[in-house]
């Protein structure tokens, strides 16, 4: 390092001291920008994981370069360990479940990959999927069915899970029969309703349970959809493959857009979601579904500001949930109260016939 002019070691420090600032910024703009003011700056978490890798390129450089130089990125990871840690959580897996738990799993099925007929000898995979995993209680999303017989019905679906007794399904659609979510459960269902927000086809549903003598509040949320066709995504992935400098700024300009529409109704609806968690009588609760944003997100974190993240609590790894057109994030989650504790949460990629991955995790109330 040492034939390098001080002139250039001076503007390398510049450019690192300018994306730990950058780094710091979508850390915290959750906390700082509100979509419904600043829809377009409310998109800068989803570049969080750019920056945290840029910065921690510039720590490997100044090792083996300047080792006390390193301290500017180290400087920007420690003020920013939360969200680090909230992104990606690093936890030790436990053979030892507590034989109390309950097992909750939330899955955005896509319509059961097309209304894929389910028969013993042709099972509909991702019915075959929720079987062998064998959740106490089933959120789902995009919950849809047919009354065409060649196709999936709600009785076959009824059906195949007829060992939860306990089923609702609420159409949240504001036109049509659309969009679904519903809940299949071991356990009775005492209570359901819809939560009001303005949506024409996403919607969130509050649930009470009565588990092993308790009352258990349960959400299952389908919060709003970024709206993006596939022409959108083409544009994507073309920018990904081949990034001239007239397309990417195109391309970013026109994703941003829609982007920050979808995340100014979001918004709304999730302090409405919020507003419901801050008043539930229950002392135990679960707020699980698609978000549809990212763990560093407006909506992820007013909807999760009095909740433990199940993911961040017993999860490892990226948690990527959402598996298409190279958008690589996680937005389906699980979060639970405080006198909750999750155990072993996964986002379980070994099957693909949604654009979603399912999360699941082991529940015990806290001795």
């Amino acid at each position: 390092m040492k034939h390098l002019g001080k002139a250039l070691i001076y503007a390398i420090v510049a450019v690192n001291m300018l994306f730990v600032g950058l780094l710091l910024f979508s850390a915290y703009s959750p906390w700082l920008i509100n979509p419904t003011v600043h829809p377009v700056l409310s998109c800068f978490g989803l570049i969080f994981p750019v920056f945290l890798l840029i910065n921690f390129c510039f720590l490997i450089f100044w090792v083996f370069t300047y080792p006390k130089l390193a301290l500017i990125s180290a400087l920007g990871f420690i003020l920013c360990f939360g969200q680090i840690r909230t992104y990606i959580p690093i936890n030790s897996r436990t053979d030892k479940i507590p034989q109390h738990c309950i097992k909750v799993l939330s899955y955005n099925v896509m319509g059961f990959n097309k209304l894929k007929k389910h028969t013993p000898t042709d099972p509909n995979p991702i019915l075959q999927y929720i079987l062998k995993r064998k959740p106490d209680i089933i959120c789902l999303q995009e919950f849809q069915f047919s009354t065409d017989r060649s196709h999936l019905t709600e009785k076959d679906i009824n059906s195949a899970l007829s060992d939860y007794p306990y089923h609702n399904k609420t159409n949240v659609s504001a036109v049509g029969n659309g969009n679904w979510v519903a809940c299949y459960s071991k356990f009775p269902i005492l209570s359901s309703r819809l939560i009001k927000y303005k949506s024409t086809y996403n919607g969130s549903v509050v649930y009470e349970l009565l588990i092993k003598g308790d009352t258990v509040t349960v959400i299952n949320n389908h919060l709003e959809s970024n709206k993006l066709t596939k022409e959108d995504k083409d544009v994507y992935v073309d920018m990904i493959k081949e990034p001239e400098a007239g397309k990417v700024k195109r391309g970013v300009r026109h994703l941003v857009k829609k982007l920050a529409e979808a995340s100014a109704i979001r918004a709304l609806q999730a302090k409405a979601v919020s507003k419901e968690i801050a008043a539930f009588k229950h002392q135990s609760m679960i707020v699980c579904g698609d978000f549809n944003d990212t763990p560093i997100s407006y909506a992820h974190r007013v909807i999760a500001q009095d909740l433990d993240d199940a993911f961040t609590q017993s999860g490892r790894g990226l948690g990527i949930s959402y598996n298409q057109h190279m958008f690589y994030f996680r937005i389906d989650n699980i979060l639970i109260s405080k006198n909750l504790t999750a155990y072993n949460c996964t986002v379980d990629n070994s099957i693909k016939e949604s654009d979603h991955y399912p999360i699941w995790c082991y529940i015990a109330i806290k001795k």
